[in-house]
């Protein structure tokens, strides 16, 4: 049975229909600038497919928390949650099949994304047995995949980019259909935008927003300065969820509303100049000191205080210089706390943060004070450790072509690419799927084989498999290989590659 939903009315005054089936198969792609009823058309969207489809709304402005009330939608309040939280809870929405609203009000631009990213983590990783279908709606896509870096961190750039290419690239199998609105096409990252069949293109002004939106449509340039003349609702329909030729089309009406609602003129209250002037230009009133929230007490903070009160008292003497061997000594020293830091049942799932945190503590406890690394240090010495390196093994000349090669890649993938490695090096077997997860700190077998084909595609690694389905890894230039490993061992070779 075919589901036709009713999207408004064609400029000839016939129903506009969009065939949902169709459009699970085949996503959409929505632009018009500020204005021009972009959002006003995916609420009538989400309001008519909501009895027949699951859907969720990336929500940046707080625009569709509404729904909640009308239509029965989940509304998570990302600033209330972890990135863990998120992604759990889109796992979660999807294997129990609840329609949900992230709503992202409130966030910064970083933690927008960040936080976006884990919930349509969530929402792709789940078991095959829970792919049902899916409208995953992505306002003001560009924030979440710009076409260019921003401000942001390039961290969370590459999380959100991947999140959102994974969902239009990648989401049709696992049922998910991503539908993007966008202000500017030319913002947008072009691979994001390139997955869509469907368009509706609403009013744009800016030449080179309008000719991306003509040849979307398979319009002639000279036609593209139609764009300018949509009236606010009105766009040009493509694409084989709603017409076969460009086709323009009014939206209808929707049963909910924003939060926000557009401004609307008002009359200005009639008052003296005098009274005016008295209550703008009155004294401020006293400035009140808001108590502040006790938050939980930090070990590490209170021990730098500590040290920071004993200095003031008595100042520290200087410490006599520190020997060669005496050096290495305490190296070694550090090396036994970072690995006894990572022997945690729970330290490959971990943040930097937290890790750093607990080991210049154990650092202290242990008199390593003077010899503490700074975090970017740190995160060089988790790389090394995690591929099974200590400092003296580090320093080898026949690791210089491995750390230079591992340079190329992003940072948190070179513990990886130094694991494989150390296997190659020492013939020992390819680490399987679960101990490439633990050191790249995911849960995911999927992630895991994603980033071995990611590192091949860099030309860094040859990976192949024999008749018996086991795992070979040789690493270009080098001529190292692993012996065959079974990829989906159990990571019993953990004690080796990360002690």
């Amino acid at each position: 049975m075919t589901v036709a939903i009713e999207m408004g009315q064609t400029t000839a005054g016939a129903p506009a229909a969009l065939d949902l089936e169709e459009l699970l198969a085949t996503r959409l792609l929505v632009q018009g600038n500020s204005g021009s009823g972009k959002s006003h058309l995916l609420r009538r969207l989400l309001e008519q497919s909501a009895p027949w489809v699951q859907q969720t709304i990336i929500d940046p402005e707080g625009d569709f928390v509404t729904l909640g009330d009308r239509f029965g939608h989940l509304v998570i309040d990302a600033e209330e949650h972890t990135e863990r939280g998120l992604q759990s809870a889109g796992e979660r929405a999807r294997i129990h099949r609840v329609s949900t609203v992230l709503n992202l009000e409130g966030l910064d631009a970083e933690d927008q994304m960040r936080r976006a990213a884990a919930f349509l983590g969530g929402l792709f990783e789940v078991a095959r047995d829970h792919w049902y279908p899916m409208l995953v709606v992505v306002d003001e896509a560009q924030l979440f995949a710009p076409a260019v870096a921003g401000e942001v961190s390039d961290e969370a750039r590459k999380l959100s980019l991947g999140a959102m290419t994974n969902l239009m690239c990648r989401g049709r199998k696992r049922g998910l259909a991503g539908i993007i609105a966008t202000q500017r096409l030319a913002k947008l990252a072009k691979n994001v935008a390139a997955e869509a069949s469907n368009f509706l293109m609403g009013r744009t002004f800016l030449d080179i927003d309008m000719a991306r939106a003509a040849d979307l449509l398979g319009m002639e340039r000279r036609q593209a300065e139609a764009f300018r003349d949509l009236e606010r609702g009105q766009f040009m329909a493509l694409g084989p969820a709603l017409s076969r030729r460009p086709l323009g089309l009014r939206i209808g009406p929707t049963d909910t509303s924003p939060r926000n609602a557009t401004p609307r003129l008002m009359p200005l209250p009639e008052s003296a100049l005098e009274d005016a002037r008295a209550i703008i230009l009155a004294a401020p009133p006293p400035e009140t000191v808001r108590p502040q929230r006790r938050s939980s007490p930090d070990l590490l903070d209170q021990l730098m205080a500590a040290k920071s009160a004993a200095l003031e008292i008595r100042p520290e003497p200087a410490e006599p210089p520190i020997s060669a061997e005496d050096l290495a000594e305490r190296r070694e020293r550090v090396d036994r706390v970072l690995r006894a830091v990572l022997a945690q049942p729970d330290a490959g799932f971990r943040v930097i943060g937290v890790l750093y945190q607990e080991f210049v503590v154990r650092c202290r406890i242990e008199g390593l004070a003077s010899v503490v690394p700074h975090l970017a240090e740190f995160r060089r010495m988790l790389t090394r450790a995690r591929a099974g390196l200590g400092s003296d093994m580090a320093g080898d000349d026949a690791w210089q072509d491995v750390s230079a090669r591992a340079s190329l890649l992003p940072e948190d993938m070179q513990g990886v690419f130094m694991m494989i490695a150390r296997a190659a090096k020492e013939g020992w077997p390819c680490p399987s799927d679960a101990a490439i997860a633990r050191a790249y700190g995911s849960h995911s077998l999927r992630r895991a084989r994603r980033l071995l084909t990611y590192i091949e595609e860099q030309g860094l690694i040859v990976c192949q498999l024999d008749g018996l389905g086991r795992r070979t890894v040789t690493l270009v230039e080098l001529a190292w290989a692993t012996a065959p490993g079974d990829p989906n061992a159990e990571e019993v070779e953990q004690g080796r590659l990360v002690g």
